[in-house]
């Protein structure tokens, strides 16, 4: 055999071995794709809104740039609390939103998201991933011609903004708040007035006392919001809110049509970008907490007084709920067992390693 035969066969067997390592989606002509999704978070919250992107970037990079999907804010296709509808009626292909904004629709929304004195971060993770809590919720999605994956979550948040500190169960008679999902149900039971507002019209509706309260997340987007500006009284915690979980929500038609590799790419981009979210939130909020609380912010603790009254009223509700919508109870069933299962272990490990680091970090 001549050099040249010898160089010629061992370019073939190289090609050959480079077409074998190829990957299968260079191998395979998937189709280019343009979609547009609508978020319900103003872009000027970069952990929020910004989970979107990071959703968006992923899902490009792991299909070598042929699906790309441009995020818009809200009012730039629809108003924040549309973005479900415009999926329904496929105005867009997707949203990044939060599923219990929908609850008017059907109150089992709600649990996509997280019910008062609900699952923790991990918790409602776990239920999701582990429990079923993906596939329960997609039986009502379907409903509404959509399909949900988690994409975000936001850990514990804070219990909201007041211009006046709560003290009693009385001091919430006729409180007009901002707060949306089953805990505006729960208030309303309780006297306050509930209002359900986008992220962008809450500080509007604070300063000119529309509202008397408002709640929205937790330090790091409350700084950025500005509602230390206009109410002085900080709440915690977030009874109602012990995990959020946002939603990526995908006309059903257009998942329905897509490949499988693009339906791979983007559960795997929507688990990056909710590991990135509760990150940015953990890092991020204790630095913006500090610093309100150095401009004046007055921190406050809801009463034992307050929050027995509003567990009452959330237990109750939850089950007036189940009785009378099959939705509530189907999703209610899967999630109650696996709320009671959980806490049953986190009291033996988690909560008793947090509380003993809690208490002899404070002695120190």
């Amino acid at each position: 055999m001549d050099r040249r035969d010898f160089l010629a066969r061992g370019a073939l067997g190289a090609g050959a071995a480079a077409a074998l390592a190829a990957p299968a989606l260079a191998q395979i002509s998937q189709p280019a794709l343009r979609w547009r999704l609508t978020s319900s978070y103003p872009k000027s919250l970069d952990a929020i809104h910004g989970a979107a992107e990071v959703f968006a970037r992923t899902v490009a990079e792991l299909t070598d740039d042929r699906f790309q999907i441009r995020v818009f804010g809200p009012g730039e296709i629809v108003p924040a609390l549309q973005a479900l509808d415009a999926v329904q009626a496929g105005t867009v292909e997707a949203a990044h939103t939060t599923s219990f904004f929908y609850t008017g629709k059907n109150e089992a929304f709600a649990i996509g998201t997280g019910l008062p004195f609900g699952l923790n971060t991990r918790q409602q993770n776990a239920w999701m991933y582990e429990g079923g809590g993906i596939e329960a919720m997609n039986e009502l999605y379907a409903k509404f011609n959509a399909y949900g994956l988690p994409l975000g979550a936001t850990g514990a948040q804070m219990g909201g903004w007041f211009r006046k500190e709560i003290r009693t169960v009385q001091d919430l008679q006729g409180l007009k708040m901002r707060i949306g999902g089953l805990a505006g149900t729960v208030l309303q039971r309780l006297g306050a007035v509930p209002q359900q507002l986008g992220g962008p019209d809450i500080y509007p509706a604070l300063e000119r006392g529309v509202i008397d309260a408002a709640e929205w997340l937790g330090p790091y987007d409350d700084e950025k919001l500005g509602f230390h500006r206009v109410a002085p009284f900080y709440h915690y915690p977030a009874w109602w809110e012990g995990a959020a979980t946002t939603h990526l929500f995908v006309n059903l038609e257009q998942w329905n049509a897509l490949p499988r590799s693009y339906k791979a790419a983007i559960r795997t981009a929507c688990a990056e970008a909710t590991h990135w979210m509760v990150a940015r939130y953990d890092i991020r909020n204790p630095d913006a907490l500090r610093r309100l609380i150095a401009g004046g912010t007055q921190l406050r603790p809801f009463t034992r007084e307050v929050l027995d009254a509003c567990w009452r009223e959330a237990m109750a509700l939850e089950q007036e709920l189940a009785a009378r919508n099959p939705d509530f109870r189907r999703i209610h069933e899967s999630w109650a067992k696996a709320r009671d299962d959980m806490r049953q272990w986190f009291r033996v490990a988690e909560l008793s390693f947090d509380n003993y680091v809690a208490l002899a970090s404070s002695r120190r």
